[in-house]
């Protein structure tokens, strides 16, 4: 009997234990029904107070297809369109850029807002779930300043890619030095220090590179510095110079295509032993490249011959003043036509074999005062540098860009990956 009073007792226990746990979840639920979920914004709108549905433009989609795929009536899909279309074109929908249609959370889930992204960054609301209002904002953009830094290993592309820095930014360093350093003589040791920035939407997805602040070449032993300033108040571009206020700019390009190699150099005292040794000058300098490579301009100037001839093959030649002319050789085929004006790295034609040629590359001629001559060896004019009245601001500017570029470690590529410092501003 003793024993089963003290089953009995253990039972009514383990059911008070259970009710207590079966309270205590009921209440722990009740409690969790009243928090209020985090909000999730996007576009200036709390997106849990919707229905949100995201797609993106289809080919032969229209605004107002979209919408009547929803359930919006025609005279309504008008009215919408007639009001919208001072802030915006619905005609100018894109196959492939993405859409959001905000709904209303009834029983109907009736279209209210609709959001069109033109690109990564900027945005068309149209909003009408009572009166209708139409608007163009743009994300939040966040402006990262990076710095990169590394010693030449086979070309400057291997080395910036194997660091997996962006194509722009190679493209860009390019640019910067197009004028002053021949990217095809590049020597193992070679070093670059940089200090650029970029752009992230909402402070996480990449959009793009935003430019090249500072930069650093040491070349053959020699120093090339080159910090981006505006002369010009009105213009936020800027052109880039050195630490003596020197335009890194001259009147023409080292070289009339990027990242190809010097196959044969200008030589006047060339001899071939395919035809016996025989002195056959070079007045050219060949610059080997795919075929399809485009070909650009070196300098601004006026087409005067885009035609084809014996062994120049398919050819352009510019007159860029009464002292210098260029032309270019064995081209798969020419883009501008005898006449056009052309500026400094526009595309005038595109790498091939056509004429006298052993493999596909451009023959570069370069005239002075009517007789060719290496231009490699010459002395060619400047852009203009700073004016005088701005060199001492230029100065302060540049002084703790040069001091940050100097202090950059160099990265190696047989070294662990060194994580580099940043810094961040909105725009």
């Amino acid at each position: 009997m003793y024993q089963k009073s003290i089953v009995v007792a253990l039972l009514l226990g383990v059911m008070m234990w259970s009710c207590k746990d079966d309270e205590a979840d009921k209440d722990k639920a009740s409690f969790q029904a009243y928090i209020e979920p985090a909000e999730l914004r996007e576009f200036g709108f709390n997106l849990n107070d919707y229905v949100v549905k995201k797609d993106t433009i289809r080919s032969g989609d229209s605004f107002g297809a979209i919408l009547q795929r929803h359930n919006v009536d025609y005279s309504k899909i008008y009215e919408i369109s007639e009001s919208a279309k001072e802030s915006f074109d619905i005609r100018k929908l894109r196959a492939g850029n993405p859409y959001t249609l905000l709904l209303a959370k009834d029983s109907l889930q009736t279209p209210q807002c609709f959001i069109y992204q033109e690109n990564n960054i900027d945005y068309v609301v149209i909003h009408f779930a009572d009166s209708i209002n139409t608007y163009k904002e743009k994300k939040p953009v966040t402006v990262v300043t990076k710095e990169a830094s590394g010693e030449i290993n086979g070309s400057l592309s291997v080395t910036m890619d194997a660091q997996g820095l962006p194509q722009s930014l190679i493209g860009e360093m390019a640019d910067i030095y197009a004028w002053t350093i021949n990217f095809w003589k590049l020597q193992k040791g070679d070093k670059f220090k940089i200090i650029y920035k970029q752009r992230y939407i909402e402070d996480s997805i990449y959009a793009g590179l935003d430019g090249i602040e500072a930069a650093y070449f040491q070349h053959k032993g020699e120093d090339f510095y080159a910090f981006k300033f505006a002369t010009d108040s009105l213009s936020k571009k800027g052109d880039f110079f050195d630490e003596k206020a020197k335009s890194l700019k001259r009147a023409f390009l080292k070289a009339p295509v990027n990242f190809g190699r010097i196959s044969s150099r200008y030589n006047l005292n060339r001899r071939i032993a395919y035809y016996g040794y025989a002195l056959r000058p070079h007045k050219g300098t060949d610059f080997a490249a795919p075929i399809g490579t485009p070909i650009l301009a070196t300098a601004n100037g006026t087409v005067v011959e885009s035609t084809q001839r014996g062994g120049n093959g398919k050819y352009v030649k510019i007159k860029h003043s009464d002292t210098y002319s260029t032309q270019y050789l064995h081209m798969r085929n020419q883009a501008v036509k005898k006449g056009q004006f052309v500026k400094q790295g526009d595309v005038i034609g595109y790498v091939g074999m056509t004429g006298n040629t052993g493999g596909p590359h451009v023959c570069y001629r370069f005239w002075k005062n009517g007789q060719q001559v290496d231009p490699f060896k010459e002395k060619l004019p400047t852009s203009e540098s700073i004016p005088n009245h701005l060199v001492v601001k230029y100065q302060d500017f540049i002084k703790p860009l040069k001091s940050q570029l100097d202090k950059i470690p160099y990265k190696y590529l047989n070294e662990t990956t060194i994580e580099q410092g940043y810094s961040i501003t909105k725009n």
